[in-house]
This record gives structure tokens, C-alpha cells and sequence, in this order.
């Protein structure tokens, strides 16, 4: 079954640990939307990615983020910022996806505008089913704006 747009929805994951992206991965794998889903390890990456710069050129502008707030080299609060203040991107809902279960960083997350805010659980199935939830969620009963 294709997403709302007729084509599969485009999701990028934001997120530095191979367990977590496998994991995230698998679930998704499982949709009964279609979706694709590009992977970045750090902020830097997550920028260039929605920015289309060098190696990302050629990149899709997802239809939702995914978004660790624990990455090298830029941090996600950092990445969130500067998606908020982009027009382009501005608009692409974030929902933040994080082992931080600190209320500061709850805080930050909304005050930088975050779409919703998730503490990914250690247990394996239990992380399985907050994908899935955010699947159906976001992807089943949530309206996402078209993508230019």
C-alpha cells in the first residue's frame, strides 16, 4: 500500500547507533505503508541530507524526521534548530527519537519546536512497538504536508 501521496512516504532517521537503526529498520520493513527510509549517523550528515549538499545532492526532502538528540559532530538540539529556521524545511515534522530522558532536554525539544518527543525504551520489543506506534501514528492518522 503506498502512503497518502500515492508513493511511499520518505522518512529519514537521524541516529548513530547500528542496533537502533537495525532495529528501526526491521520495524518499519514491516508497514503495511510504504515507505523508504535514509539513514544519517550525525548532525552534519542530517544537514547536508536536507539541504541537498555534496554527497546528498540528490536527496529527497522527507516527509518525516526521525531525530536523535545524542550525535557526533553536531548534536540533534543543534540540527532541530537549524531546521526550524530554514523555510524550506521548516515545515517537515521532527519527532524526536532519544536514549535522554533528561527534562531539560524534554524542555528544549519543544521550545526548538519538536513535533512530539520519545524516550526509546532499552527492551527490544518494547522499542519495536514505539516504532510501530510511531508508524502508525505519523503515517496512518497524521496528515503530513506535500513535500515540493
Amino acid at each position: 500500500m503506498d502512503g497518502m501521496f500515492g508513493r511511499p512516504i520518505e522518512l529519514l532517521l537521524v541516529e548513530d547507533s547500528p542496533g537502533d537503526v537495525a532495529l528501526t529498520r526491521e520495524a518499519l520493513g514491516e508497514s503495511r505503508i510504504a515507505n523508504q527510509l535514509h539513514v544519517v549517523e550525525d548532525g552534519e550528515q542530517a544537514l547536508e541530507f536536507l539541504e541537498r549538499r555534496g554527497r546528498f545532492a540528490g536527496a529527497v526532502r522527507p516527509d518525516l524526521i526521525l531525530l536523535d538528540l545524542n550525535l557526533p559532530r553536531k548534536d540533534g538540539r543543534e540540527v532541530l534548530r537549524q531546521i526550524r529556521l530554514h523555510p524550506e524545511l521548516a515545515t517537515i515534522p521532527v519527532v524526536i527519537l532519544t536514549t535522554s530522558r533528561a527534562e531539560e532536554d524534554v524542555l528544549r525539544s519543544y521550545e526548538l519546536h519538536a513535533n512530539c518527543y520519545i524516550t526509546k525504551p532499552v527492551d527490544v520489543n518494547q522499542f519495536f512497538r514505539v516504532i510501530k506506534s510511531i508508524e502508525d501514528f505519523w503515517l496512518t492518522v497524521v496528515k503530513l504536508p506535500r513535500r515540493a
